[in-house]
Parts: C-alpha cells; sequence; structure tokens
C-alpha cells in the first residue's frame, strides 16, 4: 500500500510539476529510434535510446554522443509531462550531432527511467552504469569505438564519473554546470543551501536536505503506456530498503562520512588526461561554482578546455551573450571523437560581469594574486529571520584610484566567539558610486574559534571611483538554511584574501552581456545607508596594476 500511495504523489507530482530545472526547447529532431537493454556486471538492467542519424543503415560505424541521465524517463522529463512518450531529448543538442554523423545514444541511470536497480547518488552503482554504458557502445557493430559524453547538471555530473572509471572507449567529456562534490552541492561546510522553486520563485526555498527526496520521486516515474514490457518492468521496481538508506545518507550533512567522501570527484580526477570540456556559470544558482575549480586546477595534461563566466544552470547555446559555443562543443569532439583535424578555440573562454570576453590559458589567471584585507570586529547575533543592524558587521574600502578585477575564488578567515550551533557568513560586495551594492561572491561556515570561509567564484571587474564592501553575518536566509542559535557572535579577527588581477586585461574574443548579468544585478543588489558606508570605511593599500 505504501508504495502504490507513494506513485500516486508521483503521478501528482507530474500534473503540478514540483521539481524543475531550466532549460531551452529545441525543434523535434529528426532521426532512427531503437531501444536496447544493457546488462550491468551486478545483473543490473540499464535502458538505452539509440538515435541514429537519418538514412544511416545499421552496418554503418559512426561516432557515439551519450548521455547518462536520471531524468529522461519517456513519461516525463523530471516533472513535466511527456504525453507521446519516447525518447525525451529535451534541451539535448541532437541535431547537432546527428547532422554531423554522430549516433546519439541517451541511457537511463539504474533506478530512473526504463532501468531498474537501486540509485546511489554518483556512488559506486551510478559510475558503474555509465563505465558499462560507455564500454557497451563502443563495442556496437554500428560503432567507431570512440565515445563522447555529453551533458549539463546531473548529466555532467556523470560524464565526470566516466572520467573517474575511465571505460574503454571513451574519448572525451563535455561536462557544464557538473556536480563534482555531491556534499558541497547540498551543503557548505555542512550548512544547508537552499535551492529554487521554480517555475512559481527562483529565491532559495527548498533546502539541499530535500534533495534525496525529490530525486527518489523522479526514480518513481511511471513507465508511458506505450513502452515495452521490459521497461513497464524496470520502471515499476521499487526497493523501500534502497529508498530508505538513500535519503538517510542524502540528508547527512558531515562530508566526512565514508559515503560522501566515496563520492567525491575531486580527488578521483586528479591527474586525468582524457578530454574535458568544462562549463561553469559564476551565477548559477544550483551546481554554484565552488569546488569545481579546484577539480579543474587538478587535471592531469590533456587537450582540456573550459567556459567559465556569467550564466545560469545551463550549457551556453544561447542566452550567455556569445554565439560560437555550439560550433566550440561540435569541434571539441569532432577533433577527439570523431579524429578531424579542426580548431577548438581557446583552451578557456572566460565571461566577465561587466559583458565583456576574453581569453586565457589558466583560470584562476596566473597573474590573480590575494590581497589580504584585515576586515573591522565587533558582534553579531544569529538570529536569522528579520533583517537588522545587529546581524551584521560592515568593511568599506576607500573609492578605488584604478580599476581592479578579482578573478578567483576568495577565502575568509576568522576569530570568533561564539556556540558551536552558529554561522558566519561573508558576502563581499561592488559598491558603486550611488552606494548601490551588488554582490560579487559569498560564503558560509559553522561557528569555530579559527573559522575559514570559502567563498564561491567570480570574474569581476570593478571601475575605479567603485568601493569594495565586505559584510559579516549571521545567514542569507534566502540561500541557506540554517537553524538561528538565538546568540552573539563576536569577531575577534577577520581577514579576506582577495584575487586581483595583477595585469589589466584587454578583452578579445566577440560577445555581449547575456540575460545572467542584468538579473544579477536586480535581484542581488541592495541601496547601502550612508551612515552604513561611512562608519565602515576602512584603508585599504590596493595593488597596482600593470598594462592597459
Amino acid at each position: 500500500m505504501r508504495m502504490v500511495l507513494w506513485r500516486a504523489l508521483v503521478g501528482a507530482l507530474l500534473v503540478v510539476g514540483v521539481v524543475t530545472v531550466p532549460g531551452q526547447a529545441g525543434a523535434e529532431p529528426q532521426y532512427q529510434w531503437r531501444e536496447e537493454f544493457i546488462t550491468a556486471p551486478d545483473g543490473t538492467s540499464l535502458h538505452a535510446d539509440v538515435l541514429r542519424p537519418p538514412g544511416v543503415a545499421d552496418d554503418v560505424r559512426t561516432p557515439v554522443i551519450m548521455t547518462v541521465s536520471p531524468y529522461r524517463a519517456h513519461l516525463a522529463h523530471l516533472t513535466d509531462p511527456h504525453i507521446k512518450g519516447g525518447p525525451d531529448t529535451d534541451d539535448l543538442p541532437i541535431s547537432l550531432f546527428l547532422q554531423a554523423g554522430y549516433t546519439y545514444v541517451i541511457v537511463d541511470l539504474r533506478g530512473f527511467g526504463g532501468s531498474n536497480g537501486c540509485p546511489d547518488f554518483g556512488g559506486p552503482g551510478e559510475r558503474s552504469d555509465v563505465k558499462t554504458a560507455v564500454e557497451w557502445a563502443a563495442g556496437q557493430s554500428w560503432s567507431t569505438g570512440k565515445v563522447g559524453l555529453n551533458g549539463v547538471s546531473y548529466e555532467a555530473w556523470t560524464g565526470l564519473m566516466g572520467l573517474a572509471e575511465k571505460p574503454a572507449g571513451l574519448a572525451a567529456v563535455a561536462a557544464f554546470e557538473p556536480v563534482v562534490d555531491p556534499n558541497a552541492y547540498l551543503y557548505m561546510q555542512g550548512i544547508a543551501w537552499k535551492f529554487s522553486l521554480k517555475p512559481i520563485s527562483e529565491s532559495g526555498v527548498r533546502p539541499g536536505d530535500l534533495a534525496g527526496l525529490e530525486h527518489l520521486l523522479i526514480a518513481s516515474t511511471p513507465a508511458h503506456p506505450s513502452d515495452s514490457a521490459e521497461y513497464k518492468a524496470n520502471a515499476a521496481e521499487i526497493d523501500p530498503a534502497c529508498y530508505a538508506n538513500y535519503l538517510a545518507e542524502t540528508t547527512d550533512h558531515d562530508a566526512n562520512s565514508a559515503w560522501w567522501r566515496d563520492r567525491d570527484l575531486v580527488e578521483k580526477l586528479r591527474g586525468n588526461t582524457i578530454p574535458l570540456f568544462l562549463g561553469q556559470g559564476f551565477v548559477d544558482y544550483n551546481t554554484k561554482p565552488d569546488r569545481v575549480f579546484q577539480m579543474w586546477n587538478s587535471l592531469g595534461p590533456g587537450a582540456h578546455k573550459a567556459w567559465f563566466g556569467q550564466w545560469g544552470h545551463r550549457d551556453c547555446t544561447e542566452k550567455c551573450g556569445a554565439s560560437q559555443f555550439s560550433s566550440e562543443l561540435l569541434a571539441f569532439f569532432d577533433k577527439q571523437v570523431a579524429g578531424k583535424d579542426v580548431n577548438t578555440g581557446p583552451r578557456i573562454t572566460v565571461g566577465q560581469f561587466d559583458g565583456r570576453w576574453r581569453s586565457e590559458t589558466a583560470w584562476p589567471p596566473a597573474d590573480s594574486r590575494a590581497l589580504d584585507i584585515d576586515l573591522r570586529t565587533g558582534r553579531y547575533n544569529d538570529r536569522g529571520l528579520l533583517p537588522g543592524a545587529d546581524r551584521e558587521i560592515w568593511t568599506v574600502s576607500q573609492p578605488l584610484e584604478q580599476d581592479q578585477h578579482v578573478a578567483g575564488t576568495p577565502t575568509v578567515t576568522l576569530g570568533l566567539d561564539g556556540p558551536a550551533t552558529a554561522s558566519v557568513a561573508v558576502e563581499v560586495y561592488d559598491i558603486a558610486p550611488d552606494n548601490r551594492a551588488t554582490v560579487i561572491t559569498r560564503g558560509i561556515a559553522p561557528v569555530t574559534p579559527t573559522a575559514q570561509v570559502r567563498l564561491l567564484g567570480q570574474d569581476w571587474p570593478i571601475p575605479a571611483g567603485h568601493r569594495i564592501g565586505v559584510r559579516v553575518t549571521d545567514v542569507v536566509d534566502d540561500v541557506w538554511a540554517h537553524p538561528p542559535a538565538f546568540a552573539p557572535v563576536t569577531v575577534t579577527a577577520a581577514q579576506l584574501h582577495l584575487p586581483l588581477l595583477g595585469t589589466i586585461r584587454t578583452p578579445d574574443l566577440p560577445g555581449e552581456a547575456g540575460d545572467s548579468i542584468p538579473k544579477w544585478r536586480n535581484e542581488k543588489s541592495l541601496m547601502l545607508p550612508a551612515d552604513v558606508v561611512n562608519n565602515a570605511t576602512v584603508t585599504v593599500n590596493f595593488p597596482a596594476r600593470l598594462g592597459g
């Protein structure tokens, strides 16, 4: 009876669309479609939709692009009903690759869509699924033996799982807005992120603790009426013990548990040489620009490339302000999977917050150096909810005499006296001459005698005449879920380590501001009272910049 009620709940959620992710609909692709079921080493049955270019005979070998996903059930894309059934190609660049002569394969992770088995949120089972699927596709009579993994969000995460597993035949991976550390994705140093309630609101509402439940609801999506008997049988399989363990583990905030450590891909990808095309939006509200740069900079030598810039939870097919993304994506796979001699573009493309674009060979760039800025001390109250001056300590620099450029991942070191149940959040602001302050980056950590707060990555030019502001507080209420300690916290020492470019950059790539920049300015800005700015001003010895 419990499982019947569970499926009834899933059906209701499919109607109202509780769990959604952003995407862009495209024209209906034309393809030859057939289904396959792949047996994993542990006996799990994995469902695959194989999409071949129109008119290509079964015995013609093509390179393969693959997406391994928990979201592509035939009945629904996440909770968006898929009335017609069949392959769910929403948001995938199917036409781009089919027209270029590739076969596109969509594989359901265990426990999702038409695959049976127990989902494990990036654990050994799901990693094995990716390895199994790639090696299966590489060994088919219609395949050249070369496979590229492509995806956004969880479907990018499975691409990184592929890098970790190193299956035979994996030639390249394109991963945009991926999860690299699932604990850090849900909890920043143990404190739950809040995720949006799209399409109702993009403000943080849903705590990370709910992510496990949401994915189990997606895993419970029934088969489409037109699906095969094997698909229906796999989709109907639910293991209550598996689900109970999944919920227990995903709601554990402790990043040091064995379960979470096994799923942290940063160390697993250290030294990787399989070519990776990585994309990360600095203003992504979902997969934040956090440990992804640690992963990027621990890769081994290889034909890696990246796009880092001002967009949300998507790739840069549209709305980013740079039209060359799709051609570079195709060129990357053409070179690494199809073996063509083509130009794949700059190693790193960077979209600055001022809307201009430049190329780099490293990010953070080699000339990015941390400026240590001593912050004002004092006391704030960890009480949450209603705003108030008692919840925050501001530090504001003098107006800049020269443009500065934040490029990297800032950190803050604080000496604190307060209960362990309290938290400390830090936000860095770009303050215009009219005192309009816009969030550049932010981070949070539990209160400890010496707290280290890791802030999110950004690439943000700050014009001369602006100020840099820093706000120390208990929590940003629509960003993190933190039960108030209802206690004071004394800041006895604090220092911001702010990465600034030493050399002035001249943007050298075509592009303009995408839609996320004005949206961020509108949603993440506030007007500071003059007395807050004047009373919090300190003198900062900003370095002179070279060039320009």
